[in-house]
């Protein structure tokens, strides 16, 4: 099974909040280039077409969605809707997390079912309700049909039948590892410049590690500790729910990582999300249900720490997230090869 787990016993993070509190913090910088597997080195031939890919709405049953559509890269990345939606107006039944930094993720998807970016990349074109493609042969069988992708395809992965859908997800997949942020404001305090955060912001950072958020959101993309490839980062989200909060934003209804398992002790798991460009990622949480920053950091005090923050330690720790975006590469629309005039026709 994709996605394995990491124990929560073994960061002292089901021992309550005064553990968590007592969680050293390793600060980290956000590296400049993101890791990538052996079998898929990132490429500019690989990047070229994996964007392409990424943008081509053609990979879809209806012609009219591609990963860009839940994945806005001009922006946060993702779709700024409670839940995304696919093919013939359906709706998905979670929040589109952002693709930037995806690549320093433990797992993909909410729930860990992708061990790799290369995985995740299979997902969504033969997801009934997200790119409704039949399989994933349907998929092959369009890009083939489009002449114009061949030479892309020979360039990326070199000569003979190179249009497979491995090689589709890992042209995908190497351009996403170009979608990182380092060099926020975070990252030059931590490397030196401690004019780069405001005394809010480092009020804030103390007490990010203070209350305990630090205790699974750690590491240099605040998505838990370097682990092995598809050895998933997951914590049980809410952890503590006598609160207001896991009624108002109906917080039990999803099972989490227990829809892929069905194992109990994996119902409310959920693989730790990132916190870079929060500012640009609204609405939060697996079912998109909070609105705002502030709002999202009282109920994780509340459901996951057992804690009440004052509006002070609100406004602080908030101000310290903002910290936390970084600059953007410069995304450009790629053109995309012309449309034979029978290819969405059968």
């Amino acid at each position: 099974m994709n996605g394995k787990l990491i124990p929560l016993v073994m960061f002292g993070l089901l021992a309550g909040v005064a553990a968590a509190a007592a969680t050293p913090v390793h600060w980290q910088a956000l590296p400049t280039t993101a890791p990538a597997p052996a079998d898929n080195p990132t490429t500019p031939a690989k990047v070229q077409l994996g964007k392409m890919l990424f943008f081509d709405p053609r990979l879809s049953s209806t012609g009219t969605v591609s990963c860009f559509s839940c994945h806005n890269v001009m922006e946060g990345g993702d779709d700024h809707r409670p839940v995304s939606i696919g093919v013939e107006a359906q709706r998905g039944g979670r929040n589109a997390p952002t693709v930037w930094n995806a690549a320093f993720l433990s797992v993909q998807f909410w729930d860990g079912r992708a061990a790799t970016l290369e995985d995740q990349a299979k997902g969504p074109p033969a997801n009934p309700i997200e790119m409704g493609m039949k399989n994933l042969r349907m998929v092959i069988e369009r890009i083939r049909r489009i002449p114009g992708y061949a030479p892309y395809f020979h360039r990326a992965f070199g000569p003979g039948d190179v249009i497979t859908m491995d090689n589709t997800a890992k042209a995908i997949a190497a351009y996403e590892r170009t979608l990182i942020t380092p060099g926020s404001a975070y990252d030059r305090y931590v490397q030196g410049d401690h004019s780069a955060l405001t005394p809010q912001q480092v009020r804030g950072m103390n007490d990010f590690a203070a209350v305990g958020c630090a205790g699974c959101h750690q590491g240099a993309n605040f998505s838990g500790p370097p682990l092995p490839v598809g050895t998933g980062f997951f914590v049980k989200f809410p952890i503590y729910t006598d609160n207001p909060y896991v009624k108002k934003y109906d917080l039990m209804a999803d099972l989490g990582r227990y829809e892929v398992t069905h194992r109990d002790a994996d119902k409310h798991m959920w693989r730790v999300p990132g916190l870079r460009n929060l500012v640009y990622t609204a609405p939060y949480l697996h079912n998109g249900s909070v609105k705002s920053l502030p709002e999202a950091v009282r109920v994780m005090a509340a459901t996951q720490l057992n804690r009440t923050l004052s509006p002070a330690q609100v406004r602080d720790i908030v101000a310290f997230l903002t910290s936390l975006t970084g600059p953007f590469p410069v995304q450009t629309m790629p053109r995309l090869p012309p449309t034979p005039g029978n290819l969405l026709s059968r």
